[in-house]
């Protein structure tokens, strides 16, 4: 960029014009005539969102959002969720007319195509100004509460100099009647993010048809009576939406902006009807469109002056960006080297040294201990060398461990705190935890039952599409937890959750693997790790101390077999204990008998087949035991291997009843591996 060019920036406050409504309405009409045409020529999408919101949308790109194209990745920037992400054109097309370098009129053309950045619904990584994907109504929204928390956090930990931003959304009448809405909208009231901006494109309209039809309910009321700033606008107007964001910004609380908006605006057969929401318009109404509004460019064409108002807004932040990275750099080498740090994502020095430390004196020590509680401990010292994990719970501190000593809350008293009760709201607890991980300079755990895993995940499923470093406590993971029955007692999750590409599910069997899968979910930084820990106690089964971290090939064999094994027993977490003494007693009855231990099925599966092979030898016979279903489980012991498990739900009584009344015990594993030798003669 030019010296001249910068100056001129740096010194407009407000595109070419000032306050010109004309000019800011042209500007908007080059976000409609865009939408129109990416929609038309992919024969799909959804044009009606982005016409009716674009008014607004030009007011917060060209006056408020503090970003800059030619540093996308600022850490000082705004945030902006688009929550409707079905409505992606209008935020392809801010991209691309602010000056976003990758976002070309060429992935505009080929909108929803194959290998287009201009994806369907916005991608997480496809192109930069790309926040986080949206697309499942509500989790938008949730997540950018996540990003508010980080916000916060950061601000309290290193002071307005260095962290000083909102986040911006934009929801539409579906992301706030999904039930995560109701779950994020209260927590952040109850948080006083008052760095969050909710704009609400109030248009009245669902693919069905009006939205009376499905809702009646007064959404600002809502609002209100969970503590936000709430205003009502003309979305159109542009002088109102810029003095709503205004007072927006200068509240204590969070706020909702709610913008009346006409979907489809300016098409002459289809604005404010449910046929302009998720159809193109047809070349007759796109052409009727234009002509309305008075644009005069042809399909996918900017007059000049047009991109050149946009792109001088698109330039606005150089001056704080600048600003703000002389501050940074004017800071003590420690302060700027610790951010930095905390932003790349780098874990601290001394971590691993910490946890072998803690493994040796695990292995010494021999204690039967649920893995809840080992976790517990691990973090105990993963929290006082990493001052950047957030950890919390579903109101379940005291059942999933996951408060430690040197955490203080998280509030609206203490934001440079480092828990959060994030209350019963596993929905938007999780994603949250994407928003915060999105948003950069820290690392997301918290915790709640496996069994309400099925809350948390559409949120997991979008960590692992994001490719985020969000780490899921999961405890009472089975049939072990007991007496609560079998509303509480997980059976089908652990397939499920090993069902989601890009997800790691680990099982450690005692406080030792614990350890090493907490340093592997920890070091991972493409992808959500999932911690599955017992109720119960565990014997520590890792009595002699190893410095590797035996764990991070996903198996690895815990005790060999006296000589070539005849049988391979197959285990995870909680039944390693009963597999352990399956394998004592037929290798005492002279059959050689190798015992696995199998954390995580997806490393496991990622390494060569000769090391899968050494360790589930393919010409013994293989018995495999978990206090789940048998889903998935032929993957690891063959279409012939002999499985002992959970056939349907649980019951209700004491776990070591349980486990004999489903036969999950050792004598069951040495039947069935005599039974399998016996054929074989």
């Amino acid at each position: 960029m030019s010296a001249a060019s910068s100056k001129a920036a740096d010194a407009a406050a407000t595109p070419p014009g000032g306050t010109d409504q004309q000019k800011l309405r042209t500007m908007a009409n080059a976000v409609r005539a865009l939408s129109m045409d990416a929609v038309q020529a992919a024969n799909s999408g959804h044009p009606g969102m982005p016409m009716g919101a674009a008014d607004f949308a030009t007011i917060l790109f060209a006056k408020f959002l503090k970003y800059d194209p030619t540093d996308p990745k600022w850490p000082d920037r705004d945030r902006f969720v688009l929550s409707a992400g079905h409505g992606s054109m209008l935020l392809y097309a801010l991209l691309h007319l602010v000056g976003y370098e990758d976002m070309t009129m060429d992935q505009i053309r080929n909108f929803r195509q194959l290998g287009s950045k201009a994806a369907g619904h916005p991608e997480f990584g496809f192109a930069e100004g790309i926040e986080t994907t949206t697309g499942p109504l509500g989790q938008g929204l949730a997540t950018a509460v996540g990003m508010a928390i980080a916000e916060r956090h950061m601000n309290g930990v290193f002071g307005d100099d260095l962290v000083d931003h909102h986040t911006y959304v934009i929801a539409g009448d579906g992301d706030l009647m999904e039930g995560i809405s109701h779950e994020a909208i209260s927590h952040a009231g109850q948080l006083r993010l008052s760095r969050l901006i909710v704009l609400f494109d109030d248009n009245e309209i669902c693919i069905d048809g009006p939205v009376t039809m499905s809702e009646t309910g007064n959404q600002q009321a809502r609002f209100e009576a969970a503590g936000w700033h709430v205003q009502s606008i003309d979305g159109h107007d542009m002088e109102a939406v810029a003095g709503a964001i205004e007072a927006a910004k200068n509240s204590d609380r969070p706020s909702m902006v709610a913008c009346r908006t006409k979907i489809g605006f300016g098409a002459p057969n289809k604005e404010g009807t449910s046929g302009a929401h998720g159809s193109p318009l047809g070349d007759e109404e796109i052409a009727a469109t234009k002509a309305a509004i008075g644009w005069e460019g042809g399909p996918f064409e900017i007059p000049t002056d047009v991109r050149d108002a946009w792109r001088l807004a698109g330039l606005r932040g150089v001056k704080s960006r600048k600003a703000w990275q002389k501050r940074l750099d004017d800071l003590g080498n420690g302060a700027k080297a610790e951010f930095e740090r905390r932003v790349r994502g780098d874990l601290p020095a001394g971590l691993d040294e910490a946890l072998i430390a803690f493994k040796a004196d695990a292995s010494k020590a021999g204690d039967k201990i649920a893995t809840r509680s080992a976790s517990g401990k691990v973090l105990e010292v993963v929290n006082g060398i990493v001052p950047e994990t957030i950890g919390g719970s579903a109101d379940l501190t005291g059942s999933v461990n996951t408060l430690t000593s040197q955490l203080e809350i998280l509030n609206s008293d203490n934001y440079a705190g480092r828990y959060i009760h994030y209350g019963i709201r596993e929905h938007s607890m999780a994603a949250a935890m994407n928003g915060m991980a999105l948003h950069g300079g820290v690392i997301p755990y918290s915790g709640t039952f496996l069994v309400f895993s099925d809350y948390c995940r559409p949120a997991i499923r979008l960590s692992a599409l994001m490719h985020q470093r969000v780490i899921y406590v999961m405890t009472h993971d089975s049939i072990g937890l007991g007496e609560d029955g079998p509303t509480h007692q997980p059976v089908e999750h652990l397939a499920s959750l090993r069902a989601m590409p890009g997800v790691h599910v680990f099982r450690p069997a005692d406080i030792v693997e614990t350890a090493e899968c907490w340093q592997l979910a920890l070091t991972r930084t493409d992808g959500p790790s999932v911690m599955v820990l017992t109720r119960q106690g565990l014997a520590t089964l890792r009595s002699e101390h190893n410095d590797k971290n035996l764990a991070r090939k996903g198996g690895y064999i815990l005790k060999a077999a006296s000589d070539d094994a005849s049988v391979t027993l197959v285990a995870t977490g909680s039944e390693i204990e009963i597999a352990a003494n399956a394998q004592a007693t037929l290798e005492a009855d002279g059959i050689p008998t190798c015992l696995v231990s199998l954390p995580c099925w997806e490393l496991f599966a990622a390494q060569s087949e000769k090391y899968r092979h050494g360790v589930i030898a393919p010409d013994s016979i293989r018995i495999g035991i978990e206090a789940a279903v048998s889903f998935g489980w032929e993957r690891i012991i063959g279409e012939n291997g002999t499985f002992i498990g959970m056939q349907g739900f649980g019951a209700s009584a004491p776990a070591n009843e349980l486990y004999a009344h489903f036969g999950i015990t050792a004598d069951a594993m040495v039947e069935a591996a005599k039974a399998k030798l016996a054929a074989q003669d």
